[in-house]
């Protein structure tokens, strides 16, 4: 199955963009004739078929249309402290949209030792894990922001914040969520988030969570938190 990514798609034919264009002709050899799918990161689900085959512009007639496909019943943001290593960032988000989240926001913090991203590069490995999964809901990565900053947007939903500080009683996801609602979690840098942040984030109505006994890397904890969610959601 031959997947691109068409977000601005709109009526009975679409032309690809020369990066689609250059992997559909140069790369995958697809003559005009082949049918082939494409997402719009909005919900729909098309089929069509090839009817030019120029290398910077193919052109597609399409040929059926299925809305609010892959439709999620719930709504996940995680926002995350990016790593150090990029490499790290990159595997989350990638393994975060195939299994199953809505926003992601990298939030920098006290002990953050990555302090710009570019969110060009992450935004490609969402749509290459998006196309290779089939989602047709496109994840919405946001611009990196400051802790307090983003503590200071609004969010209608559960709020949690994971964090290894012994400060408090802390619960399980499920101990703390219902099924099919509009999650907000917190995920710290490699040092973790601080005391002040902590209380900062309980002042602003989060919910201190754990993921147990085992001390888990950023990426690591964010993606337990992604599989627990959609578990929970199943």
């Amino acid at each position: 199955m031959h997947i691109f990514y068409t977000p601005d798609i709109a009526g009975d034919t679409y032309t690809l963009n020369e990066e689609e264009s250059k992997h559909c002709i140069r790369v995958l050899r697809l003559p005009v004739g082949t049918v082939v799918n494409l997402v719009d990161g909005r919900g729909g689900f098309y089929t069509a078929e090839i009817v030019s085959d120029n290398p910077k512009k193919v052109g597609l007639s399409v040929l059926n249309v299925e809305r609010e496909f892959n439709k999620r019943n719930h709504y996940l943001h995680i926002a995350v402290a990016p790593t150090k290593n990029i490499d790290r960032i990159e595997w989350f988000v990638e393994k975060a949209t195939e299994l199953g989240i809505d926003e992601i926001t990298p939030i920098i913090s006290d002990r953050s030792e990555r302090k710009v991203v570019k969110e060009d590069r992450l935004n490609k490995v969402i749509t290459s894990a998006v196309k290779q999964s089939i989602k047709a809901y496109h994840p919405k990565l946001n611009e990196a922001v400051s802790y307090d900053a983003f503590l200071k947007l609004p969010f209608e939903g559960e709020k949690l914040i994971a964090h290894c500080i012994n400060q408090g009683e802390k619960r399980y996801i499920s101990e703390l969520v219902q099924p099919h609602q509009k999650y907000l979690i917190l995920i710290g840098p490699e040092g973790d988030f601080t005391s002040d942040e902590v209380d900062l984030a309980l002042n602003k109505g989060f919910k201190p969570l754990t993921l147990g006994e085992n001390r888990l890397r950023t990426e690591t904890a964010a993606l337990a938190v992604c599989f627990e969610i959609n578990y929970l959601n199943r």
